[in-house]
Order: structure tokens, then C-alpha cells, then sequence
């Protein structure tokens, strides 16, 4: 599986990325994923190579590039409880200066230099993400109607910036919740808002779960969880992007 690091020219400099995509010297159809908070490290890289091993080309942006390249600040190799406190003390002023302003433009030339790659196909593509990087796909998607046929969000606070959102979605829509995110009660409340939206999507709490089940450095990782992320993406994508 072919893999690199690639710079992404943005407003405010360049964006460190990786990208995985298959080795068939052909064309296929694009994927942005955004990382969670943590940023690239392993676990993305491989869940980014394991997408493109079904036949996409997948781009993950270092979040962060404003505040250096990956990795922007030091992790371990297992972020368990006893360390997220003092990592979350260094992420939370680089999320909290990631505006809704700053995210709308970097996706902006994400998008533009995914669809420009020689790897990737013409035609739609999809934004997928984890944690906060759910929400990151999902303002992308609802930025770039005409351009996002799939998105999905994975643990994410999908639902934080309000129906408003939901309004300006033309993309087909999953979102895998964790129980420790959602009562089943939010969940309600969440779908109506889609509903009422007139999005065709999915969204359910994955059962067993807390927050971050993707991620497998994390004491939060769920591996049948995972498993029914893939279940529930890989389908998403083959109905949204004509993949062949």
C-alpha cells in the first residue's frame, strides 16, 4: 500500500498530510479523514491504509499544522487515563484556536488539493472523521454540497453546531455515537433534527462503547466496535462514490 507524506498549500501556509492509496497505478475516488484530537500518529495511518486497501485515496490533514508539523506535541505509544489529562492540557488551546473560520478554509484547500492528486478519480468524494474530527466532516460536508457525497462521523460531536448544519447537507450521512456520548434520549432529539432536515442517513449508539472506541492506543478502544464501523462505512462509500 503506497503511502506518503504530502503538503497541502492552505491560506495561512502548508498543511503536513498523509495519504494512502492503492498501488494499481489507476485512479480512484477521494477521502478525507480527519483525526481526533490527537492527530496523526499509528492508529491513523492505519486506519487511513486499511481504507485505501478498498479502493480509495485517503488524505489525512494535520489538524494543527498552524502550530508545527505532526507530531505537534509528543504522544505515547498508549494514551491511557492516567496521561489524557496532561495531553489534553497541551490539545485544548490548539482546538479551541481552530475556528470555525480556520476549519472552513483549511477544508477548503483539502478538498482542492484531494481533488487534484493524479491517484484520484473525477467525481464526488467523502469527508470521514473521529471525535472532534466528526464535527470537522461534518462542517466540511455541509460547505461543499456539490462536491461531499459521503460523510461519516465516528464518536464526534456531530451535533454541536445545530440543525443549521443539517439544513446544508446534501451528502449521504452515518454517524457511529458512543454510549458514553448520547443517551438514547440526545439520540432522538439528534435524528428528528436530521429528519426534519430531509438527510438520508444512519445514526446509532454502537452498543458497549465509550468515547474514542476507534482508536485502539486508547483504553477506550472497542474492537467489535471498530469492526461495526467498518461494516457501517465501507457500504456508505460504495453507494455515495460510483466506486468500482
Amino acid at each position: 500500500m503506497p503511502t506518503k507524506t504530502v503538503q497541502i498549500p492552505t491560506t495561512d501556509g502548508r498543511a503536513d498530510a498523509f495519504a494512502a492509496f492503492p498501488d494499481h497505478g489507476e485512479r480512484h475516488p477521494g477521502v478525507l479523514m480527519y483525526a481526533d484530537g490527537f492527530g496523526i500518529r499509528p492508529v491513523l495511518r492505519e486506519l487511513a491504509r486499511e481504507l485505501a486497501g478498498h479502493g480509495y485515496y485517503v488524505l489525512v490533514p494535520n489538524l494543527f499544522y498552524r502550530h508545527g508539523p505532526t507530531p505537534v506535541i509528543e504522544l505515547p505509544e498508549h494514551i491511557g487515563e492516567d496521561v489524557r489529562p496532561a495531553v489534553f492540557a497541551q490539545l485544548m488551546p490548539l482546538i479551541e484556536a481552530h475556528t470555525i473560520e480556520r476549519v472552513l478554509s483549511d477544508a477548503d484547500a483539502y478538498l482542492r488539493f484531494l481533488t487534484t492528486q493524479p491517484e484520484v478519480g473525477p467525481g464526488p468524494v467523502a469527508v470521514t472523521g473521529y471525535c472532534i474530527g466528526g464535527l470537522l466532516a461534518m462542517r466540511t460536508a455541509a460547505a461543499h454540497p456539490g462536491q461531499v457525497a459521503a460523510v461519516a462521523g465516528f464518536h464526534g460531536p456531530v451535533g454541536a453546531d445545530g440543525p443549521d448544519l443539517f439544513s446544508k447537507l446534501t451528502a449521504q450521512v452515518h454517524l457511529g455515537h458512543a454510549e458514553t456520548d448520547v443517551t438514547p434520549e440526545a439520540l432522538g432529539e439528534l435524528n428528528q433534527a436530521l429528519d426534519a432536515a430531509g438527510v438520508a442517513y444512519t445514526s446509532e449508539i454502537y452498543p458497549g462503547t465509550i468515547h474514542g472506541f476507534t482508536m485502539s492506543d486508547t483504553d477506550a478502544f472497542n474492537p467489535a466496535a471498530l469492526q461495526l464501523h467498518w461494516d457501517r462505512l465501507l457500504p456508505l462509500l460504495g453507494r455515495a462514490l460510483a466506486n468500482g
